[in-house]
């Protein structure tokens, strides 16, 4: 599958895109979720990323999830879809984005964390009480939610 992305910023250069991707908050056992620690900035995030021609959002968040630390996802379980304003990315060679993206969890998973060095420096499950603040903008809306429903099931 090609990189439909790199190819579309041939031709309309770093301006802003709108672009549909994918990610997925993964579950253990005792409730604590697994975030992946980038390589273009010191920030952690959750596992995901761009969708390629063809692909379903479920599709690109199996691939991405299995690219970045390894996993496969069994069951996943539509958590979410965030757009607008607060979805605007800037990439640190200036490529500008719009993100679409569909949130998935998924608690049955197999594998080992394996981090592509590439792309992250470290991938480790953290209790929903010890979230690091150094989150991607882009996410900690989407981990607040989740922390947030996930009280609201426990009182």
């Amino acid at each position: 599958m090609g990189d439909y992305i790199e190819d579309l910023r041939k031709v309309v250069g770093r301006r802003p895109i709108i672009m549909c991707g994918a990610n997925v908050i993964l579950i253990n056992s005792q409730n604590e979720i697994l975030l992946h620690h980038r390589t273009d900035r010191d920030w952690w995030g959750l596992p995901g990323g761009a969708m390629e021609l063809g692909e379903s959002l479920e599709e690109t968040a199996r691939r991405e999830v299995f690219e970045e630390v390894g996993l496969e996802c069994g069951d996943l379980k539509l958590f979410n879809v965030y757009s607008g304003e607060k979805q605007y990315y800037k990439y640190p060679d200036g490529n500008e984005v719009y993100n679409v993206t569909a949130t998935y969890l998924c608690n049955n998973y197999t594998g080992k964390i394996s981090v592509d060095l590439s792309e992250g420096r470290d991938a480790r499950f953290f209790p929903l009480e010890r979230i690091p603040s150094n989150l991607s903008y882009t996410i900690k809306g989407t981990i607040d939610e989740f922390i947030e429903r996930n009280r609201q099931r426990n009182l």
